[in-house]
């Protein structure tokens, strides 16, 4: 009798990932408009991290390792990006406020903007990789790095109207966000997703 034969056959792993990973990035996304368009006071820029740490960054990380079990390599690649993003972006809030890593007062703004800098590289490269992907993605991630260019801008030059309307941005790639678990949530369900747009290339 083989191994093969011995052993009982593993089910085949299944589902949507994006249910997961979409909605957690929804929730940060809307925590993070809020704090840029001055919901709460310019003093509170930790007022986002209760929902960014534990919901959206573990949420897009879970995300991420699901799709790559199911062999979802750019979904696993998309997934796991955000993840380090908003990992990193708790990271340097708290440790901004806390003095975690030896930042001194005068070199936050820089630090922030090293922070900005590297991941709207990151983003922009996110973005011209994936042309492929429906264009609903596309329009995500034009819109993240929109956001995140006004909200550099506003940290380097002190301008709160530039971060204010990154916030706005922010916002608008939430809705592209919410559009697109909708339509998970409807295929999840039985229905028929929504359309997400032909790919920029094919």
């Amino acid at each position: 009798m083989t191994a093969a034969a011995e052993a009982p056959a593993r089910p085949a792993l299944a589902g949507d990932p994006a249910l997961i990973g979409v909605p957690t990035f929804v929730v940060g996304a809307v925590a993070l408009g809020l704090v840029l368009t001055g919901y709460v006071p310019a003093g509170a820029v930790g007022a986002s991290v209760a929902i960014i740490l534990p919901a959206t960054g573990l949420g897009q990380l879970v995300a991420a390792v699901w799709a790559a079990a199911l062999g979802q390599n750019a979904t696993a690649a998309v997934f796991g990006v955000f993840s380090g993003f908003w990992l990193s972006y708790a990271a340097l809030v708290l440790g901004l406020i806390h003095g975690w890593f030896g930042i001194s007062g005068d070199a936050a703004v820089a630090t922030q903007g090293l922070f900005l800098i590297s991941w709207l590289v990151t983003i922009v490269v996110l973005t011209l990789a994936t042309l492929r992907l429906p264009a609903a993605f596309t329009l995500l991630f034009t819109l993240i790095d929109i956001a995140l260019a006004l909200v550099l801008y506003g940290t380097v030059s002190a301008s709160a109207a530039a971060a204010a309307a990154g916030g706005y941005v922010v916002f608008a790639f939430t809705a592209v966000g919410v559009y697109m678990f909708a339509g998970a949530l409807f295929a999840a369900t039985g229905g028929r997703p929504l359309p997400l747009g032909r790919p920029v290339l094919s």
